[in-house]
């Protein structure tokens, strides 16, 4: 009965990993149905109107201007943000947030319940093989939208090539990285989702919730209206699940709202296409940490220990133990192994693993791969 249960967590994971990250469009017209259902289990009435908005970033600009910030967005230069708010909302009438009826009273309780149903010692369990499994890929994510959000404000300076914000620029970040608390996440709810359904409790209070959340973005609930956003037309990651791409926007919304990454790390939008031409000492001499490790990726650990004349710390009979210094950061420490199976070729190929900047040897460095400490780590054979 237990594998039973696990196994019917793993497809419900499943299902709501891949809500999570759906890119088609909205079905709107099941969304709209599904709020209203969300509404009523919250005993209110249904909204008179639905603003559908391409992304989140146009959906929290037109939380601000609801919540009467209108002002200080248009003291931060950002007219034409305000400007297409008030075209999206059309003059119509929102009413208070109802976010705490609508979401997080329902939620809280039916939480309170199933924890105390469960138990402290299985509760943490249950959430590790349900929504813990999706948790930090999706948090992630959210947090890097929020952020993106944020800075619409003072994208005008960083075009200008001025680093530095001006107060209104930070007063307006504030405000819209505040209008994005108002949301409902909609397909990024998934982790808590996946929880109530496999303890089945999708059926009650919250079955508005999960179908909204299957049907479209995150939304914004208030007493006559809902701001309603799409879901992302494109999304690229990685095989850990991280936000990635080299050519373009890891995560794009239908109005151009996107962000841009590599292997997890923010990466300016043209970043990519700037590294035409990339050398050992450009690499060398980038400021920014972040972008230095892109660029070494990028470039090749293999090629840069060349091209440097790196000489290794240490070897032995696993391998050869590498560190880079770079100014104003760790070390990256690598140890070097050749793989002992040979291609259809017949060479051995050559691997370079990234290790805690503290290792001293390169077996050490091998036996941290594979989870053990240096004394402890025999093979049999190398792989």
């Amino acid at each position: 009965m237990f594998t039973e249960m696990r196994r019917e967590a793993h497809f419900v994971v499943g299902d709501w990993q891949a809500a999570a990250f759906r890119t088609d469009p909205a079905d709107r017209m099941r969304a709209e149905m599904a709020v209203a259902a969300a509404y009523a289990a919250a005993g209110l009435a249904v909204p008179e109107r639905f603003v559908w908005v391409p992304s989140p970033a146009r959906g929290a600009v037109a939380a601000a201007v609801l919540a009467g910030h209108t002002g200080a967005l248009r003291k931060a230069g950002l007219d034409d943000l305000v400007e297409q708010a008030d075209t999206d909302l059309d003059g119509a009438s929102a009413g208070a947030s109802v976010l705490a009826e609508v979401r997080t009273r329902l939620w809280e309780a039916e939480r309170t319940a199933a924890c105390s149903e469960q138990g402290p010692e299985q509760w943490p369990r249950t959430w590790s093989e349900t929504g813990g499994l999706l948790w930090n890929q999706l948090q992630s994510l959210v947090t890097r939208v929020r952020g993106a959000i944020g800075e619409q404000a003072r994208a005008r300076s960083v075009r200008a090539g001025d680093p530095q914000p001006t107060p209104e620029e930070n007063a307006a970040e504030a405000l819209l990285r505040a209008a994005t608390l108002d949301a409902v996440l909609g397909q990024h709810d998934a982790p808590w989702l996946a929880l109530f359904e496999s303890l089945g409790r999708l059926e009650g209070p919250l079955a508005g919730l999960a179908e909204a959340a299957r049907s479209a973005g995150w939304w914004w609930p208030y007493e006559r209206l809902v701001i309603m956003s799409e879901r992302p037309c494109e999304l690229h990651r990685d095989e850990p699940g991280r936000l990635h791409r080299g050519d373009g926007p890891a995560l794009a919304y239908p109005d151009g709202f996107s962000l841009h990454a590599w292997r997890g790390m923010p990466i300016p939008p043209d970043f990519a296409a700037s590294l035409t031409g990339l050398t050992a000492d450009r690499i060398s001499s980038e400021e920014n940490a972040e972008l230095r490790r892109v660029m070494l990726e990028i470039f090749g650990y293999d090629r840069y220990l060349a091209e440097t004349g790196a000489r290794p710390l240490h070897q032995d009979e696993t391998g050869a133990l590498w560190s880079i210094d770079l100014p104003g950061d760790e070390p990256v420490v690598m140890v070097e192994v050749v793989n002992s199976t040979p291609e259809p070729d017949g060479t051995h190929r050559t691997y370079y693993l990234r290790v805690p900047p503290s290792t001293r040897t390169a077996r050490a460095g091998v036996a941290w791969t594979f989870g053990v400490d240096e004394v402890d780590y025999h093979p049999r054979k190398q792989t």
